[in-house]
């Protein structure tokens, strides 16, 4: 009985596979790719608790256990890092995160046809620039000595600041260029989810008397909470892996002090220094982290609110 129920079992797999081949076809590049670039060099962080070396490779390397984490951990460098890395994360979140989603809010009131197009288009081309073209953009136009900013600044009798050298700035600049760059494009999802909002529910709010702004917080809102809530979650996910390009192209020395972030220092130490085993061990201690964020903030959504990724 049971071999007839594991047969019936495997035959109906077949048949489902058989049934969706092309659809598995076409899904079996990203499979190959997550494969290959996520999974597979899982197993090279077994080099985070070895003194790895080129020519010894991974299986006669000497093994250290958690010194490299040690190392990490009592580092001069450590809280700092830390502190950046947080602040410049958190800061891009809480700014960041509902400007996407007013933009879409707002966008989603325009009925002029042409008039949303082109504001869209506008809004999305930011985007496709790259991420070396926009540092070059804020070099330029706030350089000290004939940047648009500072001209202005002399005009109006005060003193030119430079701004890519300020620790101060750094920050500010980071996030505003960020959310300059990818508002228009992050706003996607919420307008797709906003085309699936029931038109019947703003005609019976308009019966009850509920003005444009009631409309948005009782009935758009609602219905892409839980886009909203997932989103959430897998930026929190995300929240120790600051953008490793674009500071690397902003900063300087003389902004170590609030730009120097976790990925940064790596960099610097594990691939220009050649201490491989110390970048995997802050790689690994990273991916711990955003797993433990991203678990936590998961498990807190689904009691709160039931919407959830897993």
């Amino acid at each position: 009985m049971i071999d007839k129920k594991k047969h019936s079992v495997g035959s109906s797999w077949l048949n489902q596979i058989k049934k969706n081949r092309c659809l598995l076809l076409m899904l079996f590049p990203v499979l190959l790719y997550f494969i290959v670039f996520c999974y597979i060099p899982m197993f090279g962080n077994i080099m985070a608790f070895e003194d790895y070396s080129v020519g010894k490779g991974f299986l006669h390397s000497e093994w250290v256990g958690f010194r490299w984490f040690r190392e990490f951990f009592s580092s001069v460098y450590f809280g700092r890092l830390i502190k950046n890395t947080l602040l410049i994360s958190i800061y891009s979140l809480i700014i960041g995160f509902p400007i996407p989603i007013i933009f879409a809010l707002l966008l989603n009131e325009i009925k002029d046809g042409p008039f949303k197009r082109v504001t869209q288009t506008i809004s999305y081309l930011p985007h496709f620039i790259s991420v070396v073209v926009v540092v070059g953009l804020l070099f330029n136009f706030l350089s000290p000595i004939d940047g648009v900013v500072n001209i202005l600044l002399k005009s109006m009798g005060k003193d030119a600041i430079n701004f890519m050298s300020e620790p101060g700035w750094f920050r500010t600049l980071y996030i505003g260029s960020n959310i300059w760059q990818n508002f228009g494009w992050d706003s996607i999802i919420y307008l797709a989810a906003l085309s699936s909002v029931d038109p019947q529910l703003y005609e019976a709010a308009q019966i009850d008397g509920a003005g444009k702004f009631k409309q948005m917080l009782h009935v758009t809102l609602p219905a892409i909470m839980p886009t909203i809530i997932i989103l959430l979650i897998m930026n929190v996910g995300n929240i120790m892996n600051v953008g490793f390009e674009k500071i690397i192209l902003m900063y300087s020395p003389a902004t170590y002090e609030t730009a120097d972030v976790i990925s940064t220092y790596v960099y610097r130490r594990g691939i220009l220094g050649s201490q491989f085993s110390f970048s995997a061990s802050v790689g690994l201690f990273n991916s711990v982290i955003n797993f433990a964020l991203l678990f936590t903030v998961n498990k807190i959504s689904n009691r709160v609110s039931e919407i959830s990724l897993w």
